[in-house]
């Protein structure tokens, strides 16, 4: 449904505010009773006229898709944010640290589509649609000073914590994969920080991204050719530093590794 004049107007203002505060790395304490969206709607609003002054993207993280980072944020339910061009690093890389508010790093499991999805997806055409899985590391963060209770709405329209994301090797014959069982873990400086598998994240990754080609079809936003969908935390969420140097481990099926400034 379009917005009206005034909510349009609304969600401009709402996106140029968190926008700003994205570029000059700095936090607010949730946007102003005038610009706060109220439900889901006004969140997803914002959000896309955020996607028009952040530029290109190539993809969607989804948020929340496991206890533990539902409890990060204080939220219940996933929630899906665009990832933008101008925050992918490739694998190996030394990545920004200052700016950074969250801190901390999450090993997932992301898939490039191959093809586009229907606006009444199936789970079996979802996954039929699927190119290929790729092993990544995300690292969230947030406008919001307190993220852990700025609720749905508000980190719906903040892109659902979307911040930095590293893509790593792809998965050869990842159909015939037991996600849900996939260990997985997260090194810092040589030391393990967390372990999990692939059932934290709704049971199976697979869930997920047929759950987010579901929800961007009631949104009205297809899953599109040649997009990548990062799925969510496998384990809990370490904290990291400025100098760390971090490694998601995937057992058998590799590894990315990353280092801050």
């Amino acid at each position: 449904m379009p917005l009206s004049a005034e909510a349009s107007t609304i969600a401009d203002h709402a996106a140029d505010l968190l926008w700003s505060t994205w570029q000059s790395g700095d936090v607010i304490d949730g946007l102003p009773d005038d610009i706060h969206p109220h439900d889901h709607e006004a969140g997803w609003a914002i959000q896309e006229r955020l996607g028009d002054r952040a530029g290109a993207g190539y993809g969607w993280k989804i948020a929340a898709t496991s206890a533990p980072s539902q409890a990060v944020i204080g939220i219940g339910t996933p929630l899906p944010g665009r990832l933008f061009d101008r925050f992918r690093y490739e694998p190996g890389g030394t990545l920004p640290f200052e700016g950074l508010h969250m801190r901390v790093v999450e090993a997932e499991f992301a898939f490039r589509m191959a093809r586009d999805v229907s606006a009444d997806p199936t789970r079996e055409e979802v996954l039929e649609a699927v190119g290929g899985l790729h092993l990544a590391i995300e690292i969230p963060d947030s406008r919001f000073a307190d993220y852990a209770h700025a609720g749905s709405s508000q980190l719906l329209a903040d892109v659902a914590c979307a911040g930095m994301f590293v893509l790593g090797p792809e998965v050869p014959d990842w159909e015939r994969i037991e996600l849900s069982t996939a260990g997985t873990a997260l090194w810092i400086n040589g030391e393990r920080a967390a372990g999990g598998r692939g059932a934290e994240v709704m049971g199976d990754p697979r869930t997920a991204l047929v759950w987010l080609a579901e929800e961007l079809a009631h949104l009205g936003t297809g899953l599109k050719a040649g997009e990548i969908v990062t799925t969510g935390s496998t384990t809990p969420v370490p904290t990291v530093a400025s100098g760390d140097r971090v490694r998601a481990d995937f057992g058998d099926l590799g590894r990315v590794e990353i280092a801050f400034s």
